[in-house]
């Protein structure tokens, strides 16, 4: 076809194109604009930085913890050694613990995938990273070869004598027959303490690793970790907020996941997790079927906010 051909009116394409604009003109001037928008966009950008930033804060380590706070570091070990700290009875992927899954009827999606990171939190949170030490302590061997129901009753004595003691001190706790306890949760406190129990629990034997579940692990089962995010306002009691503290914005799309969380039934159910899911699976489908739901696809024709937003090209039309 033609570029120069005749249209309907017997005018070339090329006369269309040469005749002199008759509209209005406007003055453009394409560099000062950018350079207007790049100044204005970026201080801006760094006022709202300055004023709504969230904080950088640095790695939370193992490290830190015992150091700040020795008896919760103290206390934790020993629910670890125990079996009675979130981590030793959350279940699926970590454990087998009976009647932790949640459950929504007979569906159990938490049991779907089965143990696939196991965890035994003694051995794997204090046995295994004090035998790596240059003198793993005697007490070791004292632990291991007691039964399970000797190691329960010393780590639930202790564990009562901590919570009894004056500001939970471990140094004065009273006497008892607490067995090896006192002994392996004093010598992981030193271990974290001198900066060697944050590789060794991570990935033991492994000089490199990017697997930080174990030490996440057990800073989540004590009060230090929980409390920072306290302070930070991160607990996710307040639904909208960006629960990020690093260099970028957080998720916002995560506010309606947050928000279910704040409302009944969801605030008080057992298995919270698993309802929001399955609202969140029922939203996001009626959000893909919104053009064949009837009634729903005509809002657009009722409520036409579309026609305000194009006003000037349907002006014209």
């Amino acid at each position: 076809m033609s570029t120069t051909g005749p249209d309907m009116s017997g005018r070339t394409r090329d006369d269309l194109v040469s005749r002199p604009w008759r509209g209005a003109k406007r003055h453009y001037d394409l560099f000062k604009e950018l350079t207007i928008g790049i100044l204005v966009v970026g201080l801006l950008t760094l006022g709202l930085s300055a004023l709504l930033s969230s904080p950088d804060d640095t790695t939370v380590t193992l490290r830190q913890w015992s150091r700040s706070a020795p008896a919760d570091f103290i206390a934790t070990a020993t629910a670890e050694l125990g079996g009675t700290s979130d981590s030793a009875q959350y279940g699926p992927p970590y454990n087998s613990t009976p009647d932790a899954t949640q459950t929504l009827g007979p569906i159990d999606l938490q049991s779907l995938s089965g143990v696939r990171i196991p965890i035994d939190t003694a051995n794997d949170f204090v046995i295994e990273p004090l035998k790596t030490l240059p003198v793993p302590p005697a007490a070791i061997r004292v632990w291991t070869a007691a039964s399970d129901a000797q190691r329960t009753a010393w780590t639930t004595d202790y564990t009562a004598a901590l919570a009894a003691a004056p500001d939970n001190d471990p140094s004065r706790v009273k006497k008892g027959a607490y067995g090896p306890v006192p002994a392996l949760t004093h010598a992981l406190l030193l271990m974290a303490g001198n900066g060697a129990l944050d590789n060794v629990i991570q990935a033991p034997g492994q000089f490199y690793n990017m697997d930080y579940t174990r030490g996440i692990l057990f800073l989540g089962d004590g009060a230090y970790f929980p409390g920072l995010a306290q302070a930070q306002h991160l607990t996710g009691d307040q639904w909208g907020v960006m629960n990020e503290t690093g260099n970028y914005p957080g998720q916002s799309w995560l506010w309606l996941f947050s928000f279910w969380y704040q409302i009944e039934p969801f605030s008080s159910a057992p298995n919270a997790d698993l309802l929001v899911v399955f609202v969140m699976l029922v939203l996001s489908v009626a959000l893909m079927l919104v053009p064949f739901i009837p009634g729903v696809r005509s809002l657009p024709k009722w409520i036409p906010l579309h026609r305000l937003i194009w006003r000037d090209y349907y002006r014209k039309k």
